[in-house]
């Protein structure tokens, strides 16, 4: 099968020189493209001049991570598609075991490798980790990080199996499935648009599956850290979105009722440790979010209408009970 690795730039010169080689390196079978969101600090001049056999593709403004994807996606000829951060380092034969798999199990949707970090190679990160989960109340999570509780790899991950969703950071998707499950949502611009369409792949009947026989490793926060209030917006605001939109269970508003509690909880404690930006964005993400409820209602509709069907989540009923109530760390 035809494969093209697809990384989206933007103003992200110094992460593509120290990235890009282990890409160029231990990818030499496949297509390499650079994606560029209107860059304006040279990243893409420095690409041209570096590397000949990489691709760059320029969009005319910043699409965010949503919209520059669905952009340069339809350009690329390629049964699946890596949809790789600029801020991963990979290893050798990183892909090759992945499509192999994509080539053998035509209900494979999409898939991810192990996410470690980059700064410390022991520890997953929280991007992805060993493969992402939902609970009942579609708070995400994964094998090796829930909240911002990171284990080590000690080996208890490295089967492979069907997840929720796998990480937009190293995301392989068929094309096929991709376009059938509608694209990324663009109102998301960036964060947690990876769950939403991996929950309509799943009720397209398709798989997400991690594979740890792959591994790569990730910088995170190499366009907006976890101190940055604007990511905590985005979250908390695309979570919210994703249920609407996918849960389609009739009791759903209870689930919409009970996060917004939860996420006022969460208000006071960053307003506790004196987090005041955090506390702001969670309430401008809940005012985002009443905005534009119509029209997530007219999107829920939409794929209720189409032939996608129910799935259940395969997390724990609440993963906050069990961190903050009941004190477990660790995947279970």
């Amino acid at each position: 099968m035809k494969l093209a690795i697809v990384i989206l730039n933007w103003n992200g010169l110094e992460l593509l020189k120290e990235f890009l080689p282990s890409v160029v390196e231990f990818s030499s079978n496949h297509r390499i493209i650079v994606a560029d969101n209107a860059s304006t600090d040279g990243s893409v001049e420095w690409v041209k001049n570096t590397y000949s056999n990489v691709e760059v593709i320029v969009n005319q403004e910043n699409l965010g991570y949503a919209g520059g994807y669905n952009a340069i996606i339809p350009q690329i000829d390629a049964e699946v598609l890596c949809l790789l951060n600029s801020d991963v380092a990979v290893t050798p034969n990183w892909c090759d075991f992945i499509l192999t798999e994509f080539e053998q199990d035509l209900d494979l949707g999409a898939a991810q490798p192990v996410l470690m970090d980059y700064n410390n190679k022991e520890r997953y990160e929280y991007a992805g980790a060993s493969g992402g989960f939902l609970d009942h109340l579609g708070y995400p999570y994964c094998r090796g990080r829930v909240f911002d509780y990171l284990e080590n790899d000690h080996g208890r991950y490295d089967n492979s199996i069907e997840i929720d969703w796998a990480s937009g950071a190293a995301l392989f998707v068929r094309k096929k499935a991709f376009v059938e499950a509608g694209r990324f949502d663009e109102d998301y611009f960036a964060h947690q648009e990876e769950v939403d369409l991996c929950w309509r792949m799943r009720r397209l009947n398709y798989k997400i599956k991690v594979f740890p026989e792959s591994k790569v490793y990730h910088l995170g926060g190499g366009t907006l850290s976890n101190l940055n209030s604007r990511k905590t917006f985005l979250n908390f605001r695309n979570s919210l979105f994703t249920i609407v939109k996918n849960d389609s269970r009739s009791h759903y508003w209870l689930i919409i009722l009970l996060r917004l509690l939860l996420d006022g909880v969460a208000g006071f404690k960053f307003l506790f440790e004196l987090k005041f930006k955090h506390f702001v964005a969670i309430i401008k993400a809940h005012i985002s979010f009443y905005g534009q409820f119509n029209e997530l209602i007219k999107k829920r509709r939409v794929l209720r209408n189409s032939r996608m069907s129910y799935v259940k989540n395969s997390g724990v009923t609440s993963i906050v009970l069990s961190y903050y109530i009941s004190g477990k760390r660790h995947f279970f």
